[in-house]
């Protein structure tokens, strides 16, 4: 068995052409422009790479894009200003404050400081609770990126079993969520799963990723799901992507599980794409939301 590649670049391409054909009728209804505000601090290579990927979509999609680039001496009370300033802006829909910030910067706090409708991320506590609680404001982007993939390459999640290796805020935890619900705005055939979540404490890992109908690495280790730990024919979806000797690799042994699974991404190429065009989606809600002609 080898794996099919599920191209996560021509499947956000595609979507994108349908959020930029979006856009331009909320533009011509409301004469309104969704607008993104980017916040850059300091000089990450990775974080500027981000950055520029995700203006160059908006300006594709027809939403405007600004950005806010600071120095790494920022201070947290400065880009708390900057924050309370873009929350009040009524010609800014939504807010994405690029990560990793300075170590001097409490980044809980920062993210917190997003107005919860312009919270684009979807990280404020109020929409992590309106996730859990199953009526989301807006969905987070890496996880309803992989949830588009699956539905748009025609893997029902609905009573499969999902084990997600990783529990961070931005992929583990809110990827969870979204597959055990009852429905998903893509219907209830993307959600209804029984998901097992994995961390670096997980006894016996092995052992519980290869009963995985589906499985989702995000915990951030270069190759670090093998053959071994894949059961035949499952799905491997690999959020990590990592800069080594050989270039970019993913949290996955692409080469040797692609033997083994019916279904992988690979890296670069995959989850990635995907992510920037639900941070797309999300801008055209968060503008919605904010706009009374389009109510």
């Amino acid at each position: 068995m080898v794996a099919v590649d599920l191209n996560g670049k021509a499947l956000a391409s595609q979507i994108r052409s349908e959020i930029a054909a979006d856009v331009t009728a909320f533009s011509a209804s409301t004469g309104v422009v969704p607008t993104l505000a980017a916040v850059l601090v300091g000089d990450d290579p990775g974080s500027q790479v981000y950055v520029r990927n995700k203006q160059r979509a908006c300006q594709e999609a027809g939403i405007s894009s600004i950005l806010h680039r600071l120095p790494a001496e920022t201070s947290e009370a400065e880009l708390l200003n900057l924050i309370a300033r873009l929350n009040a802006d009524t010609q800014v829909h939504g807010i994405l404050v690029q990560t990793p910030l300075p170590a001097h910067v409490d980044s809980a706090r920062v993210l917190d400081a997003v107005a919860p409708l312009k919270d684009v991320d979807a990280f404020h506590p109020e929409n992590v609770g309106l996730l859990v609680q199953g009526r989301p404001r807006f969905l987070p982007c890496t996880p309803h990126g992989i949830q588009q993939m699956l539905h748009r390459h025609g893997i029902a999640v609905s009573g499969r079993h999902v084990v997600v290796v990783g529990r961070s805020d931005i992929v583990g935890k809110p990827m969870a969520n979204l597959f055990m619900q009852r429905t998903s705005p893509l219907g209830p055939e993307a959600a209804n799963a029984t998901v097992t979540v994995c961390h670096s404490r997980t006894v016996g890992l092995p052992e519980i990723t290869r009963q995985a109908d589906i499985l989702v690495a995000a915990i951030g280790v270069p190759r670090f799901v093998s053959a071994a730990m894949v059961q035949p024919g499952a799905t491997v979806i690999d959020v990590g992507i990592s800069r080594t000797a050989d270039g970019l690799v993913g949290d996955v042994d692409y080469a040797a599980v692609k033997q083994v699974a019916a279904h992988i991404t690979p890296v670069p190429g995959g989850v990635g794409p995907m992510t920037v065009a639900m941070l797309l989606g999300n801008t055209l809600q968060a503008a919605r939301i904010q706009c009374p002609a389009a109510a």
